[in-house]
């Protein structure tokens, strides 16, 4: 089942910001630090300082800007606390002081008072809000784990699904052979992103590691070298593993889109049968290939199919009605 997150300011702040280009420091109100922050929008400050607040929403961390500061500045000691006061009496997580500038002692007061955790980051606004979106919309991404092998072939990514024992890890380590890349074995950690994009990634803790009947657990990473791994990938397609069934239709042209829904959006889906002397990890790899050509906007079955139907048009003998209609202009001379 999809997990969806709350994110607390202790954890925004302990989960290293800093790696990504966004250093924070916490100035005041270290005892709201467990308060959560439900979306990765961010929220600019800007009337609410003159109490405008029909498109302010709670949960979002709450920016500070120079333009915020520099009002501030502007105003007597009593005017700046009523304009604070009216701009955070909604439920927001956190204060974040962007460019480094020094807050006004009214704003660490108030942020004290009311226990909202006041930071500040030397970033400057727009690229503070874009690596704060980042990080908070990774944190907050619906979820799921998901029994599959993600690995990276050709630059797509593909998922291998299938119940378990049918050869999953068998064909992932084929393809590693051939020169593909592994993401995740048997446990893969789904997250959506930008509405319409899954990325898929392994638990930190089989990061690299591959179990395979008969040999065991196996560092890929120590065996191929680094190359042979890649830490997250996105889905975009998945492949079924299915044991042959000799009284079951399988797609003979492909024709027809087939879709399979992880977290409510649809990825292209490959119903691969599993028999003897089939080399599935092959079959995998030119599915990937037909994928890549597909997505440019060349589509081979279709393709054909039209090839054929203008053949058999062409082909077919005239109706009587166009007999008919060749022989008028020249009547019966």
């Amino acid at each position: 089942m999809p997990v969806t997150h709350c994110v607390t300011v202790s954890t925004l702040l302990g989960s290293h910001p800093e790696a990504f280009g966004l250093p924070l420091e916490l100035l005041a109100g270290a005892a709201g630090l467990d308060r959560g922050i439900t979306s990765p929008h961010i929220q600019k400050t800007g009337l609410a300082l003159a109490g405008f607040h029909e498109y302010l929403r709670p949960g979002r961390v709450l920016i500070f800007g120079e333009s915020e500061i520099r009002y501030l500045e502007g105003l007597d000691t009593a005017a700046r606390i009523a304009s604070l006061r009216l701009a955070l009496t909604l439920d927001f997580p956190c204060v974040v002081i962007t460019g480094g500038f020094a807050p006004p002692a009214e704003l660490m007061a108030e942020a004290e008072h009311a226990r909202l955790p006041l930071i500040r980051t030397p970033i400057a606004t727009p690229t503070a809000i874009a690596k704060l979106s980042s990080i908070l919309e990774d944190s907050l991404a619906d979820r799921t784990m998901m029994h599959a092998v993600l690995m990276d072939v050709l630059g797509l990514g593909v998922l291998i699904a299938g119940e378990s024992g049918i050869g999953k890890s068998e064909c992932a380590l084929d393809l590693i052979v051939r020169g593909h890349r592994l993401v995740a074995d048997d446990t893969v950690e789904v997250r959506r992103r930008q509405e319409t994009i899954l990325i898929g990634m392994c638990p930190e803790l089989t990061r690299h590691h591959m179990e395979l009947r008969g040999l065991g657990v196996i560092n890929v990473k120590d065996l191929f070298g680094i190359a042979s791994t890649r830490s997250a990938k996105r889905i975009e397609v998945v492949v079924q593993l299915e044991r042959w069934a000799p009284t079951r239709e399988y797609e003979r042209l492909g024709l027809d889109d087939v879709f399979y829904e992880i977290l409510g959006l649809r990825v292209p889906l490959i119903r691969m049968p599993v028999a003897p002397g089939r080399n599935i990890a092959i079959l995998v790899e030119v599915a990937a290939r037909n994928q890549l050509l597909r997505s440019r906007g060349h589509h081979a079955a279709r393709a054909l199919a039209e090839r054929l139907d203008q053949t058999l048009r062409q082909a077919a003998p005239p109706s009587p009605d166009e007999e008919e209609d060749e022989l008028e202009p020249g009547g019966n001379e």
